[in-house]
């Protein structure tokens, strides 16, 4: 790729829970995508997340030996590191030292850094990744959970956050640093966040606090939830599991697909109305608490993700939050393209790498 034309060839990885999803990008525009879907059988066999390495990282190498291309950077997907600021990292030994000691809690995504790590050395270019979930903008109020044992965490959407905030600004004709936004990343997780100045200053935790979603239990009754735990009837692994991964519409109606749920509301299932709804509900009162974080002073109230493509939760929400602001909606999460964004911001010069 000729860099000296301003044109950059940009690999993305994206290690997610049940696949990994690898593209090229010719600066903004891609290429050529491929998703490849990972059964439990496939992964079953190996040693939890980083036993999956290898198995994942020959995938990775061999679609981009085949397509006879060499990048100018690879970018892989941020996992549960250390809190850092919003933005692009150049990958490092701490960073890949961090996510192997999965420092934050295990996921897929901790594989990423490490991948784009090999892939770039390979071909002689820099790896990068960015807006890790762990990226931590909060306000020192923020922080506060109601007892100093327990601090609140910066996990959030993060990528898929500040992509939204971009978009709506630019909808909007404003430079990013001047707009103010509730942004409700609606997928598998839920993260609701007050971005100012394209900086998510709080957000709940997907994966204990907040709305309920397809497979998250989201904040629940904290007594009946501590007799759960002392009943003896569950082990650690399925008390977490029963929070994250088997709860939400999982545990009410059997399945994790908005789709289904709305077929059965169309066939006149009303107990899947009212659970569908009752999510509806949960996102609008965490909108409205975030709101109040910017005291109400929203430029708009932007819904993105998987779940924003779904016009009835879209309509229930809208119906309870559009008198704080006007509600603008990009369905579906381009994780992709924004972390080949962001690789070519900093490859233009636009902004500098930081180190982790």
């Amino acid at each position: 790729m000729n860099e000296r034309s301003g044109k950059f060839l940009i690999f993305v990885v994206n290690t997610g829970s049940t696949s990994t999803k690898v593209s090229l990008f010719e600066n903004d525009s891609a290429l050529s995508s491929q998703t490849f879907s990972h059964s439990g059988e496939d992964l079953g066999s190996y040693n939890g997340i980083w036993g999956q390495y290898d198995f994942r990282c020959e995938i990775v190498l061999r679609w981009l030996k085949e397509s006879g291309r060499s990048p100018s950077a690879v970018v892989g997907i941020g996992g549960l590191l250390k809190p850092v600021k919003g933005g692009t990292f150049r990958v490092n030994g701490s960073m890949i030292s961090d996510a192997r000691r999965n420092v934050q809690g295990e996921h897929a995504s901790n594989l990423g850094c490490a991948i784009a790590a090999d892939v770039a050395d390979k071909f002689g270019c820099p790896a990068f990744v960015v807006d890790p979930v762990s990226v931590d903008e909060f306000e020192s109020l923020a922080r506060y959970s109601g007892h100093p044992l327990i601090e609140r965490r910066s996990l959030s959407h993060a990528l898929n956050i500040h992509a939204a905030a971009r978009l709506a600004s630019a909808q909007l004709g404003k430079g990013i640093s001047d707009t103010q936004f509730v942004v409700a990343h609606l997928g598998g997780g839920i993260s609701v966040a007050p971005v100012r100045g394209g900086r998510i200053i709080d957000a709940n935790d997907a994966s204990s606090d907040g709305p309920f979603s397809p497979e998250r239990t989201g904040g629940l009754p904290l007594q009946q939830f501590i007799d759960l735990c002392l009943s003896g009837k569950f082990s650690e692994r399925e008390l977490r599991r029963i929070v994250m991964g088997k709860g939400g519409l999982v545990a009410y109606l059997g399945t994790n697909s908005a789709r289904e749920v709305e077929g059965r509301i169309d066939a006149g299932d009303s107990s899947a109305r009212e659970v569908y709804e009752a999510m509806a509900y949960q996102i609008s009162k965490e909108i409205g608490g975030m709101s109040t974080v910017l005291t109400g002073r929203l430029n708009a109230t932007v819904l993105t993700g998987g779940l924003a493509a779904s016009e009835k939760l879209v309509g229930w929400i809208k119906e309870r939050v559009g008198f704080i602001a006007p509600v603008l909606v990009f369905p579906g999460e381009d994780e992709m393209r924004s972390l080949a964004l962001g690789a070519l911001r900093v490859l233009r010069g636009e902004e500098e790498a930081m180190e982790y």
